[in-house]
């Protein structure tokens, strides 16, 4: 089977391109990315229903490819009810090192186009190429040039909006799916908005959506011929204001090359509820290193280290703590996640999920260097830097605590799965 049979769906009518003067934005969306990745190591899954996410009882979708989206399967849905809308559906775990090196790819294809890129997760972007236009062609011509380095590099596809502004844009991107490229002219805003239902519009949720089913607002046009003043009575102020600019696809804001992050962090749902401590401390240590991880290979540093504690009964409590100086170090981040969770009253209560976050982040050279706890001047530190640069060129888990070294890596009973032996609250001493 051909690569354009392999991934055709229905699309905008074939034609002339469309006249994208006036259209310097564009949001390029990979196509059903955490799939696609996987797929490039298991060619034969090609064309069959594949799910990508949690394979225990409490998992969730992470990502859906096409065929199995024709069954009503999409992401962030409970993996048990994907999997009885699709039986025969492939599940898969995911890997997000690999994702991550794949998205650092597609980025740098970005970059090379141009500077002003505005990254929404690892797998989409917004880009400016009004700067471009001289050197590389036209909007669509550089979209185009996009598409094909993705696939030749990265041998996935992406689809591509162009528009006049960044609303339009993702739109476009969207109603081109999968492998496609749609250009809204400048001119031809209207003409493709007002035909699409009102929950196309940014901020219109299912609350929003019923109010505007009373009042008769079922598609976007309709929204743009209902008067100012009864959108802000019916919505309110702001969103009134909001939803009426964006019938009418006017958007203001500027493609924003980098918005720091604000906080990064880990969390995970198990399959069945847990009560012991020791088991939960090894928990946050498994946590803390993937974050610890992220923030020194994003170079990173962050004060505020929280918890987040979610009961079987769905009742979530968080904790966090300023630190003295920011830190990237997981055993840092350990330590005080430890000290977190003891301090919350949680400790013998069956707990369904744990989180931990370092918040407050900044550049991690330009943070005070400052001895952790016990920390000799060579230590912690160079050691967690070590095992970055083993896990860089073996895969992530190439060098863990032995506390959470698997069963079958050990070859004894426990392992780093909840409800196994050991104690990690050394931070991790022994290393593998």
């Amino acid at each position: 089977m051909s690569r354009k049979q392999q991934l055709h769906r229905p699309g905008p009518p074939p034609g002339p391109p469309a006249d994208d003067t006036g259209c310097p934005i564009l949001h390029v969306d990979m196509d059903a990315f955490f799939v696609s990745v996987e797929l490039l190591d298991r060619p034969e899954l090609r064309g069959r229903p594949v799910i990508v996410g949690g394979t225990g009882p409490r998992g969730v979708v992470a990502a859906a490819s096409y065929e199995v989206r024709r069954f009503g399967v999409h992401s962030a849905m409970p993996m048990s009810r994907a999997r009885r809308l699709c039986p025969q559906a492939v599940v898969l775990p995911g890997d997000h090192d690999k994702y991550r090196r794949v998205s650092a790819a597609v980025f740098e294809i970005f970059h090379s186009v141009t500077p002003l890129v505005e990254p929404l997760s690892l797998d989409e972007a917004f880009l400016d190429v009004a700067g471009a236009r001289r050197l590389l062609g036209s909007p669509a011509a550089i979209a185009q040039r996009i598409r094909r380095q993705v696939w030749e590099q990265q041998g996935i596809t992406c689809s591509v909006g162009v528009a006049a502004n960044k609303f339009v844009a993702k739109l476009a991107s969207t109603r081109c799916k999968p492998d496609g490229m749609l250009v809204v002219p400048a001119d031809g805003v209207t003409e493709f908005l007002h035909p699409l239902p009102v929950a196309s519009l940014w901020g219109v949720g299912e609350r929003t959506e019923q109010t505007l089913a009373r009042l008769g607002l079922r598609t976007v046009g309709q929204l743009a011929q209902t008067p100012l003043t009864v959108l802000r009575r019916e919505l309110g102020n702001a969103m009134g204001a909001h939803l009426y600019e964006l019938a009418w696809g006017r958007d203001p804001r500027a493609v924003t090359p980098h918005t720091p992050d604000k906080s990064i962090g880990a969390e995970e749902t198990f399959d069945t509820d847990i009560a012991d401590p020791e088991t939960i401390r090894r928990e946050l240590l498994r946590l803390a290193e993937k974050v610890g991880a992220r923030l020194r290979g994003g170079g990173l540093a962050g004060r505020t280290v929280s918890v987040k504690l979610r009961t079987g009964d769905f009742k979530t409590v968080t904790r966090s703590r300023t630190l003295d100086a920011a830190t990237d170090l997981a055993r840092v981040i350990y330590v005080t996640a430890c000290e977190l969770y003891e301090g919350s009253g949680l400790e013998r209560v069956r707990l369904r999920l744990v989180g931990v976050r370092v918040e407050n982040l900044g550049p991690a050279d330009q943070a005070p260097r400052q001895l952790a706890f016990d920390e000799p001047e060579t230590g912690w530190r160079e050691a967690e830097r070590a095992i970055d640069q083993v896990a860089h060129r073996f895969g992530a888990g190439a060098v863990r605590p032995a506390s959470l070294v698997r069963p079958a890596d050990r070859g004894g009973p426990g392992g780093g799965t909840p409800g196994d032996a050991g104690d990690g609250r050394d931070g991790g001493g022994g290393r593998r």
